[in-house]
């Protein structure tokens, strides 16, 4: 059993709404969490503090993530992918660059027999897919906006009390509200964390010549430079994302810059097949920085995705990552329902804390070391770093182990996925 640590709190506020899962966090990785649940038949409340109509808006948030193959393989579980896969662009090949060398790695999707190592999506797009596959299930329902004030947790349910005076129910409440989870405070679970000292600039260019479905991440000194393909627009225009990362120190230097100088500064940085490059989307910018909870699990609580663990965006894993805690505690549930046992036992939490924590430690120690790896600008060291590249690209199965991990496949899908 678990350490009874957390004082249980008492409410007056009558209980009027059940479920067998209440969800914390209307994000990305909350709704997608909702609607994996939501196709099993499992009952859902998702409480969301945001405004659904902003969320969906291109001008409230302007970046775009990257669906594995293996995320990929979970949103269809979750019946979104058909109406998300017209706005996905393919990732077909991967290019590492380090510094002005050429490329020093190239993974290529045909020498896994796979149309695509995963697709980039903007974020207002897949948002739109989840809150339409949200409206198509009955089983979910969404609570927005409105803030959780505070819980109980109770012998045989858990307890989240909103703003307005009400009071859900449900076995197990699952906190899904991003790297400052108010759930994981309440859950008085301290975490790990430290500041890179360095800043994403993001944006949506345009380009003369075709991306060719090529992701290009390009290591330098002060942090790496990524290009990501995405669709055309409308007009036919060719687009990528641009995940560009710089020490901290510079942030109201590059953010003064007009878009002339920005856009020249881009054209610096791009591979020349891409042709003239220029911005056609707002700059935005957030700092980078690492986040691991001690515990993900708590009494008839848990915590998924950035509420647990939130990493550098090198290699673009952070979201793949929560979508693999998402498909292993929705498996957990969906057979604990099947077999009628309770949703939010200490059995189920530790099962899935077993299983989700290993692998996330682990791929949040290979993006800390890959970026530290690659900031060192000393001479010697940065012959080793590019031989060893070149080695690992030679080297079939130390390919194979950095395909799988861009797929996404390293690990092994729960059942629910696979099936």
């Amino acid at each position: 059993m678990f350490d009874k640590t957390m004082a249980r709190k008492k409410t007056n506020h009558q209980i009027n709404n059940h479920y067998d899962v209440i969800i914390i966090g209307g994000g990305l990785a909350g709704l997608s969490l909702a609607n994996l649940l939501g196709s099993n038949s499992i009952s859902v409340c998702c409480i969301d503090g945001v405004d659904p109509k902003k969320t969906c808006k291109e001008s409230f948030d302007g970046r775009t993530v990257a669906i594995s193959w293996a995320s990929h393989k979970i949103l269809e579980s979750a019946g979104l992918w058909n109406m998300l896969q017209p706005d996905a662009c393919p990732i077909q090949d991967i290019q590492i660059l380090d510094g002005e060398s050429p490329v020093l790695l190239e993974l290529l999707s045909r020498d896994v027999n796979k149309s695509a190592f995963g697709w980039i999506v903007e974020n207002h797009l897949l948002r739109r897919a989840l809150y339409k596959g949200i409206s198509e299930k009955e089983t979910i329902t969404l609570v927005a906006p409105m803030s959780v004030e505070d819980f109980s947790v109770f012998d045989d349910h858990a307890e989240a009390i909103t703003k307005d005076g009400q009071t859900f129910s449900a076995p197990l409440i699952i906190g899904a509200d991003g790297r400052f989870s108010k759930t994981r405070d309440w859950m008085n679970i301290s975490v790990r964390e430290w500041s890179y000292h360095q800043q994403a600039f993001v944006c949506t260019v345009a380009h003369t010549q075709s991306h060719n479905h090529i992701a290009v991440e390009h290591f330098n000194s002060e942090g790496p430079f990524a290009v990501l393909p995405l669709t055309d627009d409308k007009s036919g225009q060719h687009r990528s994302s641009v995940v560009w990362t710089e020490s901290s120190r510079r942030e109201q230097e590059i953010k003064s810059w007009s878009d002339e100088r920005f856009n020249q500064e881009l054209n610096l940085r791009f591979p020349d097949f891409y042709g003239d490059v220029h911005l056609v989307s707002p700059r935005s910018s957030f700092p980078l920085g690492l986040k691991h909870a001690y515990s993900y699990i708590g009494e008839r609580m848990a915590l998924v995705a950035d509420a647990a663990h939130a990493m550098h965006p090198i290699a673009g894993q952070g979201l793949n990552m929560g979508f693999r805690d998402i498909a292993v505690i929705s498996d957990l549930i969906v057979k604990a329902k099947a077999m009628e046992e309770d949703l939010g036992s200490d059995l189920l939490l530790r099962s899935y804390q077993t299983q989700r924590r290993a692998d996330n430690t682990a791929m949040m120690a290979a993006t800390d070391t890959l970026n530290k790896i690659f900031s060192i600008k000393t001479p010697p060291f940065a012959f080793l770093r590019k031989t060893g590249i070149k080695a690992v690209s030679r080297f079939k199965p130390a390919k194979r182990f950095f395909i799988k991990h861009a797929m996404g496949t390293a690990g092994v899908l729960p059942d629910l996925i696979e099936h």
